[in-house]
């Protein structure tokens, strides 16, 4: 499936649109914790259990990313979102004959691992076209984009808690709501596959008319420093930045998975206890911070820097878990406000990362290595639910409630983010021997492109 080139006259604001449908689908995955209250009801689940599809989905998404990223730069967007599509929604499938066989197994092997595999190819499919697009704004273009993943829960949660109160919360009734979102996330999908598309390479674009010439259809030859993904990851600034997305996402992903439990516990001793139903729309309010931090965070750090913006996420963030673990559960608007922060810190630290990459990198092949980056995302995502739920699950076996549950997952957040906020710090330019030669191309090396950076 060769990738589909913009004919003349081809708008590039059409491309977002495109990378929308498949992030908004695959997005789903945060509102995971909606379904984690009834599977440990109808299947006899622990907390840490009903985690185990979402931790395992996220492993996925990070290991098929990288394993996947040169193939998605090779293959082109359309042949990574039609993957997407195909293996998202046949994890859904899957995890429906699992609930309705009451088969745990088949939850965890389709929701986890096939549809996990969707989950990376369909996260990364997007973000070197959009960056190729978007040459004068990639962190705007990629939050734009990459948002649709943080606000993908916005409308599964309430969805999902609004189909488990129509066909029931056991096994049956949650084998039909999976059903659904298989059929459901697989025609929206299919309208970014339609839709998108990669630039024309003019070899005589003028450097001065890039913008004008990306508008119209067209990109020029990338300048600049240039690193092959095999060279990135020999260096330092990658390290870097794997340590400082891994620490952010494991302090981000931890209360995001447990969100609905999480806010029920903390006021289930006041006096404003909260219901079901007002936890499912406090996971949608959440998603809502991730989507807004992913646009808004993103794009403000094209006006001050990538490394300001992520001393932003790193250390305001533990400011806002020092507040919740200390004060939260006296003042509700207090714990909803801190977690919107942390949860748009979450958000915007995801969309930023292609651009810190392009400025390290250049575009050459920043898929690619976006893509084995997100191996930080797969060690995060077992590491920080499992966290929380280990933690909570001990806690509880030792007679405590409420808040308590979760004060010490909080601390021990606290210093995650320190450990981040330290290796950011450290980031500087890539040293110019690991530099190679533009393409001639559109992100295809040669073979003596590849020979050089073999020598190197």
């Amino acid at each position: 499936m060769s990738p589909p080139v913009a004919p003349p006259g081809w708008s590039r604001w059409l491309v977002p649109p495109a990378a929308l449908s498949v992030h908004l689908s695959i997005g789903q995955a945060y509102a995971w914790s909606v379904f984690k209250p009834p599977l440990e009801s109808a299947l006899g689940l622990s907390g840490t259990q009903s985690a185990l599809p979402f931790q395992l989905g996220i492993v996925m998404l990070g290991l098929s990313a990288a394993f996947g990223g040169t193939l998605v730069e090779r293959n082109g967007p359309r042949w990574a979102m039609t993957v997407a599509l195909i293996c998202f929604s046949s994890g859904f499938l899957l995890s429906a004959l699992g609930a309705a066989t009451e088969q745990y197994w088949l939850i965890v092997l389709g929701y986890g691992f096939v549809g996990g595999i969707g989950l990376g190819i369909g996260y990364i499919s997007p973000v070197s076209t959009l960056i190729k697009w978007f040459p004068d704004r990639p962190g705007m273009a990629t939050g734009i984009a990459i948002m649709g993943f943080g606000g993908g829960a916005l409308i599964a949660s309430p969805w999902s808690a609004q189909m488990l109160e129509s066909f029931g919360s056991d096994s049956s009734g949650i084998a039909l709501a999976f059903l659904v979102h298989g059929l459901s996330y697989a025609v929206f999908m299919s309208l970014g596959v339609l839709l998108i598309r990669v630039p024309r390479t003019e070899q005589g674009a003028r450097d001065g008319a890039e913008s004008a010439a990306t508008a119209a259809g067209a990109r020029s030859v990338p300048t600049g420093p240039q690193v092959s993904a095999n060279q990135a990851i020999r260096t330092p600034q990658f390290w870097c930045l794997w340590i400082v997305l891994c620490m952010n996402v494991t302090a981000g992903i931890g209360i995001l998975e447990k969100a609905a439990p999480m806010i029920t516990d903390f006021f289930a001793n006041t006096s404003t206890p909260v219901s079901v139903s007002a936890a499912a729309g406090f996971v949608a309010l959440l998603s809502a911070a991730n989507m807004a931090g992913r646009i808004g965070w993103s794009s403000t750090s094209d006006l001050v820097g990538r490394k300001n913006i992520y001393r932003l996420y790193l250390g305001a963030g533990a400011l806002m878990y020092g507040l919740i673990a200390l004060a939260g559960d006296s003042s509700k608007p207090l714990f909803i406000l801190c977690a919107l922060v942390i949860l748009s810190f979450y958000g915007g630290g995801f969309a930023t990362v292609p651009a810190y990459l392009k400025d390290l990198f250049g575009t050459y092949q920043v898929g690619a290595i976006h893509g084995r980056l997100l191996t930080a995302w797969s060690t995060a995502g077992v590491l920080g639910p499992l966290i929380v739920n280990w933690i909570a699950d001990r806690q509880e076996a030792a007679g405590k409630d409420g808040s308590s549950l979760y004060t010490m997952s909080l601390f021990i957040m606290i210093g995650l983010l320190a450990v981040g906020f330290v290796a950011n710090e450290l980031v500087r330019p890539v040293h110019p021997r690991h530099h190679v030669p533009a393409p001639a191309s559109e992100g295809q090396s040669t073979e003596k492109e590849a020979a050089d950076v073999q020598q190197q």
